[in-house]
């Protein structure tokens, strides 16, 4: 909800009594109850669908309380972004240089005696690749990334033969060596799968067509919000990670069924931009694609206007709920990352939506709107609870 990091939630819970208090505490502590590490192994346990009952749970609240209505879980807007990993800028260069110091730093571990390290001259020809690629000198770039390429394949077949038939080097070695062998011999232009990061291999390039941004290194998004205007404001009603860069079309089915089963309600209207022509969703004739005119009324063409109402949501959740830059480890890390936004956007709108939603930390409510919502209440801890250890 506050956009912390791990380190700075546990610094911020030790001298803000507020959060003490949503998370049951009777008395102040001036101690950590737990270690930061804890939060990280919570997240694992739980996994996605806990996360995603979770953001059920909180669009449950939210319509309880009457910042979001029956009627705008009929009519949404779904739409498609890139989460961004926490990686370096990927280059040829720097992938064969990172990837030959892995290798010799887990071979100086294991003590596997490497008959040369080429530790220096490989950092001075990834610097060179870089400054003769900035003067334009292409085919020095080229013979340096080559030097870099040979360096990588002798130390990756000295390694082979000094483990052998050793099965317990074997296995330590045997993830980082196969994408030691990818990044030597891809290349910029051949199609497929790539490695873009050796300490986070899922990662994808994705061209959403901006000019800022032409690529982007990270992991599809399919972000789903009412296309009315709730009382609330606006929220995230469905969130999920589309892993392997498909076709925001063939996304659509999948994504409304899984928001039917959590909101319980059947959409009528489903608006979305011209990158879903050609869609997999069953009832057709309830998605309206933007720039469609045969069939269009007055009410369906002021829904149309608002389907550009997704982007500043999805503005909202990178700059504010931590989706703009993702942190957490593989595609499990993904799927958890993208659950935390929804519920924090949905907790914030449910705030602005409803006085009484948050009544003992509001000096605005009255003494009777703290007793009619006392089981809400026992439920807003408890979710509070939930995102402030997200």
């Amino acid at each position: 909800m506050h956009d912390l990091s791990d380190e700075v939630l546990c610094a911020r819970w030790v001298e803000n009594p507020y959060y003490q208090f949503f998370c049951g505490e009777l008395s102040f502590c001036h101690q950590l109850p737990f270690d930061r590490s804890s939060l990280t192994h919570w997240r694992q346990r739980l996994g996605e669908e806990q996360l995603v009952a979770l953001l059920q749970e909180s669009l449950s609240v939210a319509h309880k309380t009457g910042a979001l209505a029956t009627r705008d879980l009929e009519r949404v807007v779904v739409d498609t972004t890139v989460q961004p990993k926490a990686i370096a800028h990927p280059t040829d260069a720097r992938l064969c240089h990172r990837a030959l110091q892995k290798l010799v730093d887990l071979a100086e571990r294991t003590g596997v005696r490497l008959r040369q390290s080429y530790r220096r001259v490989a950092k001075r020809a990834a610097i060179m690749v870089g400054r003769y690629t900035h003067a334009h000198q292409f085919n020095r770039a080229r013979r340096e990334l080559k030097f870099l390429r040979i360096r990588l394949g002798r130390v990756i077949r000295d390694i082979r033969r000094k483990i052998g038939d050793n099965e317990t080097l074997r296995e330590r070695f045997a993830h980082l060596l196969a994408l030691a062998v990818r990044v030597r011999f891809q290349d910029h232009r051949q199609r497929g799968p790539k490695v873009y990061s050796l300490h986070a291999p899922e990662v994808e390039c994705i061209g959403k067509g901006k000019a800022r941004a032409p690529y982007e290194f990270g992991c599809k998004v399919s972000i789903a919000t009412p296309a009315t205007k709730p009382k609330g404001g606006q929220f995230v009603l469905h969130a999920k990670a589309l892993h392997g860069n498909p076709f925001d079309g063939h996304t659509l089915g999948p994504v409304i069924t899984e928001l039917e089963q959590q909101t319980g309600v059947e959409t009528r209207r489903i608006h979305v931009d011209k990158g879903y022509r050609g869609h997999n969703h069953k009832e057709k004739f309830r998605v309206w694609i933007s720039g469609q005119v045969r069939g269009v009324t007055k009410p369906i063409r002021r829904e149309m206007r608002r389907r550009a109402a997704v982007e500043p949501v999805i503005g909202h959740t990178k700059a504010e709920h931590r989706m703009g830059r993702n942190y957490l480890k593989g595609r499990d890390g993904d799927a958890s990352m993208l659950c935390s936004p929804p519920p924090a956007t949905t907790l914030a709108s449910s705030c602005a939506g409803s006085e009484g939603f948050c009544a003992p930390c509001c000096r605005r409510s009255s003494q009777r709107s703290r007793i009619h919502n006392r089981p809400k209440t026992g439920r807003a801890l408890l979710l509070h609870e939930r995102l402030y250890i997200l």
